[in-house]
């Protein structure tokens, strides 16, 4: 059978009796432009998944008719992480079924998560717009990415938005991106399904951005679901120093001295003033964009949390993406230092 000449952004072959417009170029997750590969005969197509999807499930596509079992079969065959491809044949493509792995233990997956959401502004000059566009694309991926992780099971997640470096920026780029990060708190606090908690130095931010934060954040006080620490005006560095103030002034309230603080302080003692005190240390870190270095983000917590690194700048970040950063995880055996 010839094979269509036409190139797919996947890297993957179309097989059709002949080329045919149908064959464009994917740009995105196959279940979100399926439409595209209507009139080819033989699609091998990269699946993405939920953990909902076990076993054999169907995905109808729109106005396309009813799937078709014996249209579909499962080659068996590995992506690049190990999810599996699906093989969908007929004169049309009228339904997919997406072979899935069974989700990893509750045991092997994360409690808490942390994220720097890195590479808004890179994507946005990839496209020659403005920064405050890849901020805002950004901004519309978080809601969707804590669904993922709800759905997972997670119960704490970290979102680094603006670091304290990141206030240096000029001032036509910083308050676009301080109206955005409002908007952003704002709307998950409105949203009723999130605990969400405002953590770094507001101190070095404007006034009406800090109140306008705070008084977000307290809306969700008492919610029951997952906890949403949204980093901003944060700096590893800072948090340690904060942590170390903190602790001087609750031993002075007690009446010690620095002598005896110095004689019996622990590391404990430190961690229970930092900003995400009572919380799990972060069991997984994930930067977007393809930068490999942690920037100070959670430098205390992080002492023993494993790392991955994703080249997908963090507006293009997709729930596969995240999948197959918890399978990493999940493989991984944890030493502690050990």
């Amino acid at each position: 059978m010839p094979r269509c000449s036409q190139p797919r952004r996947c890297g993957l072959a179309c097989s059709t009796s002949a080329p045919s417009d149908s064959c464009a170029p994917l740009t995105t997750s196959p279940t979100e432009e399926a439409e595209e590969w209507w009139g080819c005969r033989w699609c091998v197509i990269p699946v993405s998944l939920t953990y909902g999807t076990v076993g054999y499930e169907p995905v109808s596509f729109r106005n396309r008719g009813p799937n078709t079992r014996g249209e579909v079969t499962c080659p068996g065959g590995q992506d690049a992480v190990g999810l599996p491809y699906a093989v969908a044949a007929g004169p049309g493509l009228q339904g997919l079924y997406l072979l899935a792995p069974p989700q990893p233990p509750p045991e092997a997956l994360p409690r808490h998560v942390g994220v720097m959401l890195d590479g808004n502004r890179r994507w946005a000059r990839q496209r020659g717009a403005e920064s405050a566009e890849g901020h805002r694309a950004g901004a519309e991926n978080i809601a969707p990415f804590l669904g993922w992780c709800e759905e997972s099971g997670i119960e704490v997640v970290t979102l680094w938005l603006l670091s304290t470096d990141n206030l240096n920026r000029p001032t036509a780029e910083l308050e676009p991106l301080l109206r955005i990060i409002e908007q952003v708190v704002t709307d998950l606090a409105a949203a009723r399904r999130w605990q969400v908690r405002v953590v770094g130095a507001l101190d070095l931010l404007p006034e009406v951005t800090a109140q306008c934060l705070s008084d977000a954040a307290a809306t969700t006080d008492g919610v029951d679901g997952l906890v949403v620490n949204v980093a901003i005006g944060y700096g590893g560095r800072r948090e340690i120093a904060d942590a170390v103030r903190s602790l001087l002034r609750s031993a002075r309230e007690r009446g010690q001295t620095l002598e005896e603080l110095a004689a019996t302080v622990t590391v404990e003692d430190i961690a229970d003033h930092l900003y995400t005190r009572g919380q799990p240390d972060p069991d997984l870190v994930i930067r977007t964009s393809g930068e490999q270095r942690l920037g100070g983000f959670l430098l205390w917590q992080s002492a023993h949390s494993e790392f991955y690194f994703c080249e997908a700048y963090w507006p293009d970040f997709r729930q596969v993406d995240f999948l197959r950063a918890l399978r990493a995880y999940a493989e991984r055996e944890r030493r502690f230092g050990t």
